[in-house]
């Protein structure tokens, strides 16, 4: 294994060019929006196909075409989300899209110049392609706060028997499986056009075993996936109920913090939460700053609200600002409210994880001319990651908009013991893009890793109700008025792998990556410098 000298290069042409923006294109074909899934099984063949014969630099190059081509039509929805509702100029709004598209792909050229290095015509190489992958999604995930939207595993969120193995090993399982087979896709095409991966042959032997190796992997995940199904549903079906309503008002991003349309926004919420309440549940939720002013602090909006609800007779959880005053400086949170059938506010989560730019400014002494995309005055502080409402009869873990993309925070919430996970957000940032979809796909793994119902409540769609196997039990279309009730399980057992340990598997994936790049350099040192 390692990089192979005396190559001819391909270098960079059309072809490789073409090969890699096809990738990229493909990626973004299996995500929502498109709905590909198939796609994610090859997007990857044709970027190998254009660095098998590459240099280095240029497979890192080619790696950034593709995740170029990729990030460019995933985010495209990001330009007008920051021009219409972040009050950007267009320029800067595509200025800063194509340096984030840019960052993002530089993932990609990295996967791609790790690959050309290391790669060979062997088995190890072969795993060390889909290791390097999710390492990289993972370490996307974690730097400058964290991305990670759209990783490969996301694509495959219909495919209930495939995606099962979340629960042991995250959405990082699934991609580490895509990306192998893609791997294992390429190796089979060079042996068949007896093709040559940066100057060394791929044998039959170990073209064969990697199908077979292929195989064997798809059929004990399908089976392991039939097993759980089975399982989870049986423990459904034995478990406990709740009902719950959602109630999505539809509320235009344009007016919604807008205090001339404040009256209807809250009649909006209060009628459609009033048309759920002939289901009988057992607590209603609003979605993300669905109260728009600061709760409890505009007292008489406040006890209009809690008057509406405690006329109900049942439990609300309802999404506002919010604002601590202290002496130096007041903090100001985006948060979620339990308020009780009495009209009582029983407990307040705030948001832990905010979005960079549009809740706060990062390096915002570096960056003076981006100003913030809420509407509210002041700078939200994170709240505390992990913390679960009380609710009677069943722990709630919140995860407020963009929080629900990170797979720990759902994790850390059910090892806290919530039964329930419940999602609020305002997608109407989105518009009408794929966007709301794909968001909400991500939502399937959250509730798969911790085999608890999630309950997703948006100010617009994408609202709607998940079961522990990542089933999707009902949704609602975009910019509808909507109030949706479903018998819900409240879940205990069982405690995941994944929710005990989180992604344990990708750091194996590190520590297998530290072991061949130290075999790979004691390799190159001793061709260095051979002994007497």
């Amino acid at each position: 294994m390692g990089a192979s000298t005396g190559i001819q290069s391909m270098g960079i042409n059309r072809i490789t060019i073409g090969l890699s923006v096809l990738s990229g294109f493909l990626l973004t074909a299996a995500f929502p929006g498109i709905g590909w899934s198939l796609a994610a099984w090859v997007a990857l063949v044709f970027l190998l196909a254009a660095i098998r014969k590459t240099s280095v630099r240029e497979g890192f190059i080619l790696g950034i075409v593709t995740g170029m081509a990729h990030f460019a039509t995933l985010l495209y929805w990001l330009v007008g989300t920051m021009h219409i509702y972040g009050f950007l100029p267009i320029w800067l709004s595509g200025l800063i899209f194509i340096l984030l598209v840019f960052y993002l792909s530089l993932y990609v050229g990295a996967f791609a110049a790790l690959v050309g290095y290391f790669g060979s015509g062997s088995l190890l190489s072969l795993v060390t392609i889909p290791a390097f992958w999710v390492c990289l999604e993972y370490a996307r995930g974690l730097a400058l706060t964290g991305f990670p939207w759209g990783l490969v595993g996301y694509s495959q969120y219909e495919h209930l028997n495939l995606i099962q193995m979340a629960d042991t090993f995250g959405v990082y399982g699934v991609s580490f499986v895509i990306v192998l087979a893609n791997a294992v896709i390429f190796f089979a095409f060079l042996w068949v056009k007896k093709e040559k991966w940066r100057g060394r042959s791929v044998s039959a032997r170990n073209a064969s075993v990697s199908v077979i190796g292929l195989i064997v992997i798809l059929a004990l995940a399908w089976t392991y996936g039939s097993a759980r199904i089975q399982s989870t549903d049986a423990l459904i079906a034995a478990a406990e109920k709740q009902k719950i309503s959602v109630i999505q008002g539809n509320i235009s991003q344009s007016v919604k913090w807008d205090a001339k349309f404040l009256t209807d926004t809250i009649v909006t919420y209060v009628r459609l939460s009033e048309a759920a309440g002939k289901d009988d549940p057992d607590l209603i939720v609003w979605p993300e700053t669905a109260i728009p002013f600061y709760f409890k602090y505009n007292v008489e909006w406040t006890k209009m609200v809690l008057a509406a609800m405690g006329g109900m007779n049942t439990w609300f959880l309802a999404g506002s600002p919010s604002v601590d005053f202290e002496r130096y400086a007041d903090k100001y949170y985006n948060s979620a409210y339990l308020v009780t059938p009495d009209g009582d506010i029983k407990g307040r989560y705030d948001k832990a994880h905010l979005v960079p730019f549009g809740e706060y400014v990062p390096m915002k002494r570096w960056l003076p001319f981006i100003d913030h995309m809420v509407a509210q005055v002041g700078e939200f502080k994170a709240g505390r990651a992990g913390g679960t409402l009380a609710w009677p009869p069943a722990d709630i873990g919140v995860l407020i908009c963009y929080e629900i993309i990170f797979p720990e925070l759902a994790s850390e919430l059910a090892a806290n013991h919530s039964k329930i996970l419940v999602n609020i957000t305002n997608d109407a940032w989105f518009g009408k893009t794929s966007a709301p979809y794909q968001h909400f796909s991500m939502a399937v793994f959250r509730a798969v890793e911790n085999r608890r119902a999630l309950v997703r409540a948006a100010n617009t769609g994408v609202s709607g109700f998940i079961d522990p196997t990542g089933r999707i039990l009902e949704q609602s279309s975009l910019f509808t008025e909507a109030a949706m009730t479903r018998e819900v399980p409240v879940m205990e057992n069982p405690v995941t792998f994944y929710t005990r340990h989180g992604d344990l598997a990708v750091l194996c994936c590190f520590i297998w990556l530290g072991i061949i790049i130290i075999l790979q350099f004691s390799k190159n040192k001793e061709a260095l410098c051979p002994s007497n």
